[in-house]
C-alpha cells in the first residue's frame, strides 16, 4: 500500500484511501522506530512534534533504515492524556535504536477529519469492530499529510490502526 506522489511542490503524497480503509491487515515483526514526547490532555506541541519526527527520521536515514517517502508510516498512540508514543516505519534494524516490533491483526480504518474527532473515531471503530465481533485493544493514529498539504488536497485523512485481540 502506498502513497500517489503529486505532481506540484507540496511536501506530501497524494494519499489514496481506498486500499487503507476497512481492511484486516496481518503484521510480523513489523519494523518501527519508536520515540516519544509530552502532551497535554493528548495534544503534543506543533514544535516539539517537528522536533521529534526529524530526529526518528534523521536517525533511520543515518542507518540506512527509512523506508520510500511513499510507504512511510508515521503513527501516533497516547497511552496517557500526557504522553504520545511516535512509530516510524522502518525497512530494516537499527541496533541501539528503540526499535519495536509490531505483530498480530489490525483493522485499518481510514477517517477524514481534524485531530479533535479522534475520540469520536475510536468510538466508531468500537462499534463497527462490535458488528463484526471483533474487539481491540490499542489505537495507532497515522496522519497522511501534514497540515499545510491536507489544507491543500481539502482532506485531512487519517487512518486509525485497531489492534484486534
Amino acid at each position: 500500500m502506498t502513497h500517489d506522489q503529486t505532481e506540484n511542490e507540496n511536501c506530501c503524497p497524494v494519499f489514496d484511501p481506498e486500499p487503507w480503509n476497512d481492511k484486516m491487515l496481518e503484521w510480523s515483526d513489523k519494523l518501527f522506530l519508536k520515540d516519544s514526547m509530552r502532551t497535554f490532555f493528548h495534544i503534543p506541541s506543533p514544535a516539539t512534534i517537528t522536533k521529534v519526527l526529524g530526529r526518528m527520521w534523521q536517525t533511520a536515514k543515518d542507518a540506512g533504515a527509512e523506508t520510500e517517502p511513499s510507504d512511510v508510516i508515521i503513527m501516533a498512540n497516547d497511552p496517557s492524556a500526557f504522553r504520545s508514543d511516535y512509530y516510524l516505519s522502518l525497512q530494516k534494524d537499527i541496533p541501539g535504536a528503540n526499535v519495536v516490533k509490531l505483530s498480530g491483526t489490525y483493522y485499518s480504518r481510514v477517517f477524514d477529519g481534524p485531530y479533535s474527532a479522534a475520540p469520536k473515531w475510536i468510538r466508531d471503530i468500537k462499534a463497527e469492530g462490535a458488528a463484526k465481533g471483533l474487539s481491540f485493544t490499542d489505537f495507532y493514529f497515522y496522519y497522511t499529510t501534514c497540515p499545510k498539504c491536507a489544507k491543500v488536497y481539502g482532506h485531512n485523512y487519517c487512518v486509525v490502526f485497531a489492534k484486534v485481540g
